[in-house]
């Protein structure tokens, strides 16, 4: 939920961008990750820095947390949005809106682009309504592209990971592992491999998928000084001042008014 603009100190707006509860998804997704990646590299490669056993164990430890921050909390972020309207389909257009990329974010993108060869000037996008008091979008175009990867790689990558875990795994007598290698094995013989050896390198796949995820999120879409708050924001104070307009759009009471004239 985002709450009403407050003044700062220096008397500017100052908004909720994430709530307490996000801010803890975003370190529980992201402490998880990096426990999974350093492990599930170790076991795969067999570095030498820690004992398979106890990178197995932290690996698996690592595993529910990394589900539940993806797959509960994040959903639960999504759609527990409390505007002035709190309707199926007000929630329904606001995950559109902050996390499906469309059409004004493909043209984001292209001002981007146009940017970096010194072509017009770098897009907002960040864009606050002031009369509904929410986020219309919070987040970069190329971050709302990079979702709809992360989740097809969560996807595969716990699919896998069940079967790399226990390729008898049943729990409630349900023959989960065996399904997935039955499924697995259509498509074994178009890469000249078995079922296991393709699930092992969907597994790796994915994981390498997480480190370029990594350095395209923190390392080269948001190495400009200037995008440094939103990551302050994420990890601390959660909030954000709107009067810093450098990516930041608001539609203002007066824009609202004159729409409606």
């Amino acid at each position: 939920m985002v709450q009403p603009a407050e003044k700062s100190a220096s008397g500017r707006d100052v908004v909720e961008r994430y709530t307490w509860l996000e801010r803890v998804t975003h370190l529980v997704h992201l402490i998880a990750m990096l426990i999974l990646l350093i492990t599930g590299f170790k076991i795969y490669f067999g570095w030498d820095f820690m004992p398979f056993q106890t990178a197995r164990a932290l690996h698996m430890i690592a595993v529910p947390f990394f589900l539940a921050a993806n797959w509960i909390l994040v959903p639960y972020n999504i759609f527990s949005y409390k505007g002035e309207k709190c309707s199926v389909r007000d929630r329904i257009k606001h995950f559109k809106e902050s996390y499906m990329f469309g059409k004004d974010d493909a043209e984001r993108l292209i001002a981007i682009i146009r940017n970096f060869f010194g072509k017009g000037r770098y897009p907002a996008f960040t864009i606050y309504d002031e009369h509904e008091e929410h986020y219309v979008t919070k987040l970069h175009p190329m971050l709302k592209l990079l979702i709809i990867f992360e989740s097809t790689a969560i996807l595969f990558i716990a699919v896998t990971g069940v079967v790399l875990y226990s390729i008898t795994w049943s729990p409630l007598g349900i023959p989960i592992s065996e399904w997935i290698l039955s499924i697995t094995w259509y498509f074994a013989p178009f890469f000249g491999v078995d079922a296991l050896g393709l699930i092992r390198t969907v597994h790796l796949v994915a994981g390498y998928w997480f480190v370029f995820e990594l350095i395209a999120h923190v390392g080269i879409l948001e190495f400009d000084p200037d995008v440094w708050k939103y990551h302050k924001a994420i990890f601390w104070s959660g909030k954000e001042d709107l009067s810093d307009r450098r990516f930041v759009k608001v539609i203002e009471e007066e824009d609202q008014e004159g729409l409606l004239e």
